[in-house]
């Protein structure tokens, strides 16, 4: 395929000779010889949405191993691809080809819907179609642009496009969403069922689409507040007059399904292990002040299993057992040699409802149907450099993330346990993602309530002129996080929390004292059983503020914000750290050089470099091939060269 070339005339007799028969009613013609006024344009808009979910296949070579490897949600699921800046040719040329389609389909909805229109054989609810449509189509070229970079803005018009630069890009997406939003006629009567069902988000609800529209200008205009922010300043405030998604009934989200099909799960194929990330984990541990043992009752059903995880549960100030050799001690995560044998103290009460918990295999949360990527074993051995056994451990009841990187020799000899991404026996001894993300049976989101009120928030500390203030949108957006998971009756003390978690932040908006550079642990040898004490830094995330503020507002909002996206929205958490360098993502592991990430070395894997993390995907070379000169332009727009360490045009520099 011409990627992204194709007029809307052709595209639209493609449609129709693969499947618009079967939509098109009392058409006995021929389907390539439909016209437009015999075609119906919510059938585009349905293809679209579907087509946007992306089978199993594009799904696991996008979703999986790019954007949760970057948005340090889910530890890299190939274990040695995107987190390193490596990069597969293939795997994002399927994604391409496939956004691709979606955005050719719904340009063929507004061609189609303006056909009619013009001809005079228009519904009464098709204005109101073309608007949804290039509200949708606005989020598809965001998606791609934040992936790729430079982008068409004029395709689907009888023409070649022009690849535009990121800022062009931006501006027009800006543009679309005002004037799309503007356009919907809210006094349109209902759609009927047999038109509503077409719409997979919403069922033609135009208010909530311009709710959408107006939140998603909002997410967009964000973006820009490090490089223009007279412009993203601009853009936000007049997106925030208007309605937004505030209640969970408006969240943009898209039910799964079950089979191989572009409605299937994102997490759905049984080969995934799906850890937790080390950089989530090292905000929700120690964060909020909700106690382990006042949570596991209502996380783990069987009270027999609840007394040994309570029985388990760590002091606050306890690191854990200390592997000096078998584990990692080259990468700036500061519990990077501690293994914690058992359950942290407190935790953000969302890490028991997301991931879970190792040991507890007899509960329906159990990721039990994973053909071997997740097993009930926890037992595992710790080895010396020589490869021999030094002890068995049990991971029963402990609950630690897993680390991306090049392990290097220790790679060799150290435990499945701590290798993490290995499919094997051991399997079981980390926090992996829970079985209802696994099972077909959720509900893909794109844009929920609480994102609208961290956007708010982050405006409101912004000195930007929006309906609420910054402390109240903060915390309107936890709550909202919360009510989503069904722990409302946490946020009045969560809210209320001064505890510092492994990164120096707390969650009380007026709580900002700074936490120091360090903080005194207690931990046991691994090795002896001897106990000991240590001064454990909390990080120093130079890419914020030189490193020496962990604790002020934005930091705060971007905390909350990048929790409550788990586990749906991995690209939205890369962004707002290709943004803003927040939250603090720790380096990959440099036990030996990595080829992909030159700038990381021995002398400086202390600190944080916008060199060290991948910052877009390359274009695949079926672009070049079939597009010589669009490929040169997209490249000339993109301000750099062609690879994955290119950073965007509104990204951290």
């Amino acid at each position: 395929m011409n990627h992204i070339i194709k007029t809307s005339a052709s595209y639209v007799a493609g449609i129709l000779l693969l499947s618009a028969c079967s939509k098109i009613t009392d058409i006995n013609t021929n389907p390539t010889a439909a016209s437009a006024d015999q075609v119906q344009v919510e059938y585009f808009i349905n293809n679209s949405i579907v087509h946007a979910q992306m089978n199993p296949g594009v799904s696991e070579r996008a979703f999986i191993l790019y954007w949760t490897a970057a948005g340090h949600q889910i530890s890299d699921a190939d274990g040695a691809t995107f987190s390193r800046a490596n990069y597969s040719d293939e795997w994002i040329g399927e994604y391409y080809d496939n956004q691709s389609g979606a955005l050719n389909t719904i340009n063929s909805a507004i061609d189609v819907a303006n056909q009619q229109i013009t001809a005079g054989t228009q519904k009464e609810y098709t204005n109101n179609l073309i608007q949804v449509a290039r509200i949708w189509r606005t989020y598809l070229l965001s998606e791609m642009s934040d992936n790729f970079g430079s982008m068409p803005t004029t395709a689907f018009q009888g023409m070649n496009p022009d690849f535009k630069d990121v800022k062009s890009v931006y501006y027009y997406m800006l543009d679309e969403l005002k004037d799309a939003t503007s356009k919907l006629d809210l006094s349109v009567a209902a759609v009927s069922s047999d038109v509503s069902r077409e719409d997979p988000a919403y069922g033609f609800n135009f208010a909530k689409w311009q709710a959408y529209g107006n939140s998603l200008r909002m997410r967009l205009a964000m973006r820009l507040s490090e490089v223009d922010a007279a412009k993203a300043q601009s853009e936000f405030e007049d997106a925030a007059k208007g309605t937004l998604i505030t209640t969970q009934d408006q969240t943009l989200q898209i039910k799964e399904g079950p089979d191989w099909n572009d409605l299937s799960g994102m997490y759905t194929r049984c080969w995934y292990q799906l850890p937790e990330a080390v950089t989530l984990n090292n905000l929700v541990v120690n964060l909020g002040s909700i106690t382990s043992a006042e949570q596991i009752p209502s996380v783990i059903g069987d009270p027999a299993a609840q007394s040994a995880a309570i029985a388990n549960i760590k002091p606050a100030n306890y690191a854990g057992q200390h592997y000096s050799v078998q584990l990692t001690t080259k990468t700036n995560n500061p519990f990077s040699s501690y293994w914690l044998d058992g359950l942290p103290a407190t935790i953000d009460p969302r890490a028991y409802q997301i991931f879970y918990m190792p040991g507890n295999s007899s509960d329906p949360s159990f990721p039990s149907g994973t053909c071997g990527a997740v097993t009930s074993t926890t037992t595992g051995s710790v080895k010396n450099t020589d490869g021999s056994l030094v002890k068995t451990l049990d991971a029963a009841y402990t609950w630690n993330g897993t680390p991306d990187g090049n392990w290097g020799t220790k790679g060799d000899v150290r435990n499945t346990l701590f290798q993490g991404v290995d499919i094997g026996s051991t399997t079981g001894m980390v926090p992996t993602l829970k079985n209802q993300f696994r099972d077909h049976s959720g509900k893909r989101i794109f844009f929920a309530p609480w994102e609208t009120y961290f956007l708010l928030a982050e405006a409101g500390e912004r000195g930007w002129n929006v309906p609420v203030t910054a402390q109240v949108a903060y915390e309107t957006g936890i709550s909202k996080s919360f009510e989503y998971w069904g722990l409302s009756a946490y946020v009045s003390a969560y809210i209320a929390s001064t505890d510092y978690n492994r990164d120096g932040t707390s969650v009380s908006w007026i709580h900002t004292e700074e936490p120091g550079d360090s903080h005194a642990m207690n931990y046991v040898d691994g090795i002896t059983g001897v106990a000991g004490s240590a001064a454990i830094a909390y990080p120093a995330n130079t890419l914020y503020k030189g490193g020496s503020v962990r604790n002020d507002h934005l930091t705060k909002i971007i905390t909350q914000k990048f929790i409550a996206q788990t586990p749906w929205l991995p690209l939205e958490t890369w962004s707002d750290h290709r943004r803003l360098g927040l939250p603090f993502f720790e380096n990959v592991v440099l036990e030996s050089p990595i080829q992909t990430l030159p700038a990381l070395t021995s002398s400086n894997y202390m600190t944080s470099n916008v060199q060290f993390f991948p910052q877009r995907m390359k274009y695949p070379s079926s672009l070049q091939n079939s597009n010589a000169a669009g490929y040169k332009q997209a490249v000339d727009a993109l301000g750099g060269t062609d690879a994955v360490l290119t950073p965007l045009w509104w990204a951290q520099h």
